[in-house]
């Protein structure tokens, strides 16, 4: 499903088109993908939130299948390994961010399916690095949302330094937000919900949420850490209001529309912390699928065939997707 403009998603932009296979690079792998997960971020890529980068692109960056071909000097992974790609596509591996761990910073990154074509398609090249093995513990499609709105989901649950036993609340309920609240209630923590969605706010409440409402200002406790999952800046003030002494506020989008101004005794006194979160390190993934395994995590995931694209992300969009929307190729 390639595209080639920039475009609302309600004009169906993603056009189902035949390309040659993919040949893998030296260090690279050829992946045959079963499964690639929507998210966000694709939308983002799709309208323009976040500047076009390379057109055409094949978009997808939650992406499972199993190697079928390696290039020269890939040695990592065996033929017909299952693997999983994330939007962390390569670093540069010289500047100081790396050299610090911080490859998440990187000077010069580059992302599955914007700036190198993704998983909306049969076959997907990477280098071999940048490639994960999967857990048994979870089949090809729930194992999509994990390497996305679950990599990105933990280290946002990470930056919020969430203590154990703590409160947390979390606004927004789509992909990332229902495989947090599955991480935060496994280490003995209370959350609760804030999304607009009835359907979502029911299903934050039966996978164990204590409690979910829509409007902000109700949050019914002060948390010890927040998540913001919505691409909504006005959520930032009342988010921090709710927060107790010292907390910490994560801010887990890629996009976000303008946060407004706010007062800064209501909001940020009292050593109240704003953090917000850039893609993730390799580090960062190994960590959440190790612990997403013992848990186990169990994704909610739609299915839709890879030709249905452009629905699926509609649906995305207008938060008509319980869990994760996953498409299946093949």
């Amino acid at each position: 499903m390639l595209l080639r403009e920039i475009r609302p998603i309600a004009d169906s932009p993603l056009a189902l088109a035949g390309l040659p296979d993919p040949l893998p690079g030296p260090g690279e792998i050829r992946i045959k993908v079963s499964a690639c997960g929507i998210c966000r971020t694709d939308l983002h890529v799709i309208e323009g939130d976040i500047p076009p980068v390379r057109l055409p692109v094949i978009p997808g960056h939650q992406v499972v299948g199993r190697v079928d071909r390696c290039g020269e000097g890939a040695t990592r992974f065996p033929a017909g390994a299952r693997v999983g790609l994330a939007w962390l596509g390569r670093t540069c591996g010289s500047c100081a961010w790396c050299a610090a761990g911080k490859e998440n910073l990187c000077d010069a990154p580059s992302f599955t399916g914007y700036h190198r074509d993704g998983g909306f398609a049969e076959y997907a090249v990477a280098p071999e690095g940048y490639a994960y093995p999967l857990p048994s513990a979870f089949h090809d499609a729930e194992a999509a949302p994990l390497l996305c709105a679950g990599i990105i989901g933990y280290r946002a649950l990470r930056r919020a330094d969430l203590p154990r036993g703590g409160r947390l609340a979390v606004y927004g309920f789509g992909s990332s937000a229902h495989i947090v609240i599955q991480l935060a209630l496994h280490r003995g923590c209370e959350v609760f919900v804030c999304t607009r969605g009835e359907s979502h706010r029911s299903l934050a409440l039966r996978m164990g949420a204590s409690w979910a409402g829509e409007d902000p200002a109700r949050m019914p406790v002060a948390a010890d850490s927040a998540i913001i999952f919505a691409p909504a800046g006005d959520l930032v003030p009342p988010a921090l209001r709710a927060l107790k002494k010292g907390g910490t506020l994560s801010l887990a989008g890629i996009h976000m529309s303008d946060i407004p101004s706010m007062k800064y005794e209501e909001c940020l006194f009292h050593e109240k912390n704003v953090r917000s979160v850039t893609a993730n390190t390799r580090q960062d993934g190994d960590d959440l699928l190790r612990e997403a395994a013992l848990i186990p995590i169990r994704p909610k995931v739609t299915l839709f065939p890879l030709e249905e694209a452009n629905r699926a992300l509609r649906m995305l969009k207008a938060d008509e997707i319980q869990g994760t929307g996953v498409l299946t190729v093949g």
